[in-house]
């Protein structure tokens, strides 16, 4: 038997074991109080972040490969982009190209016809996908795209939440994507952006945005989203800050334009999101420690609000075990809703999807974790 056939084989047997161990997507996502439903029962929200999936120009193999590895790992849910602004040709898929002032949403094989094998994909190995819709960043494009085109690129960031030519260029493209997927289960939910914040890539902002900005652009773009679909959960993707002014500890001060309970409180929003990575956000001292309280502060959110709440993307580059199994064992005992690590990794015929020193391939020692992880938090119910 050749190589090439063992890896066939091995691929076909990986996709039977992940859509057979797969609970049924033969509903919509639901919430219950603080926990999701999917056809009457408990749905448990565990996995991993794929932004690359639809982006990378994959074949379908490829997509069924990455998925299937995500799958094995126990889980239920990917989270991924559905954007890519563009300016010019970029040799990969994207989803909508600017000619000036003017977007133009790419229909075709390198745009949303490749997004449809994406959930396409998703489906066959039993995986429910979390789709954001732009990006606080300039990866793929994102918010400053919208604000350069259309208003010139002195402007700040920030604009893209209360420029009305802004807001309606996004809502035209929401529309689009998102009615195009309006009766398609694989989806669990969309969200509003990326981890919105006053600031972006090119660290502008007018100096008057604030939380109440951005909570208020949530309001409207969530509203809008649920006045189109009403099949589909809505979260807005942010990394979970608090805006407790004075705070010692920079993700609870609110600077950054995010307060996590009030957004958690509007009514078009579903279930709540949000973000670890200590190290970066300056909590270098014990990452662990602190991380095991950010995520039990989030919890106590949870409550409050009573809808569920995520930790949707997490990473450290160092004692990621130790960590990472500090961090779950909260999760779990925290009844927190569920989380999706950032970000899974598969090795592919055409090389390595992208690792950014966060990425769990099949071999890496977390990935076992992971497995036993899910097994727990679906036991939990």
């Amino acid at each position: 038997m050749t190589r090439s056939t063992l890896a066939s084989l091995s691929l076909a047997l990986s996709v039977a074991r992940a859509t057979l161990a797969a609970p049924a997507a033969t509903g919509f996502v639901s919430t219950s109080g603080t926990k999701f439903t999917l056809d009457g029962e408990t749905f448990t929200v565990v996995g991993s972040n794929s932004y690359w999936v639809g982006l990378n120009g994959f074949t379908v193999d490829a997509m069924n490969t990455a998925f299937a590895d995500i799958a094995a790992a126990g889980a239920t849910t990917v989270r991924t982009w559905g954007f890519n602004e563009v300016t010019s040709s970029p040799g990969i898929p994207y989803y909508q190209s600017w000619s000036g002032s003017t977007p133009t949403v790419n229909n075709g094989t390198d745009g949303l016809e490749n997004f449809d094998n994406v959930v396409s994909a998703a489906a066959a190995n039993g995986l429910k996908l979390v789709v954001a819709l732009t990006n606080n960043w300039a990866d793929y494009g994102g918010m400053d795209v919208y604000t350069k085109q259309i208003l010139g690129s002195s402007n700040d960031h920030d604009a893209f939440y209360t420029n009305e030519d802004i807001k309606t260029a996004y809502k035209d493209y929401i529309n689009t994507f998102v009615s195009r997927y309006v009766d398609e289960p694989t989806i669990a939910a969309w969200e509003l952006a990326n981890e919105p914040r006053c600031k972006g890539s090119p660290g502008t902002s007018s100096g008057t945005c604030t939380t109440t900005t951005i909570t208020d652009w949530i309001s409207e773009i969530s509203a809008y989203i649920k006045s189109i679909d009403s099949n589909h959960l809505v979260g807005v993707g942010d990394e979970g800050f608090f805006n407790d002014p004075g705070n010692p500890s920079y993700p609870y001060q609110g600077g950054e334009g995010i307060d996590f309970d009030a957004n958690l409180a509007i009514a078009t929003i579903d279930f709540g999101t949000f973000h670890a990575y200590p190290e970066s956000w300056g909590q270098t001292a014990d990452p662990q420690a602190w991380g095991v309280q950010w995520i039990a502060d989030h919890a106590t959110s949870q409550e409050s609000a009573g809808k569920p709440v995520i930790i949707e993307e997490f990473g450290v580059t160092a004692d990621q075990v130790t960590v990472y199994t500090a961090w779950l064992d909260e999760v779990v005992s925290s009844g927190l809703a569920g989380d999706l690590i950032w970000q899974a990794g598969s090795h592919l015929s055409a090389g390595d999807t992208a690792d950014d020193g966060f990425a769990i391939f099949p071999d890496d020692p977390v990935y076992p974790l992971l497995q036993s992880h899910a097994e727990e938090l679906k036991s939990r119910g």
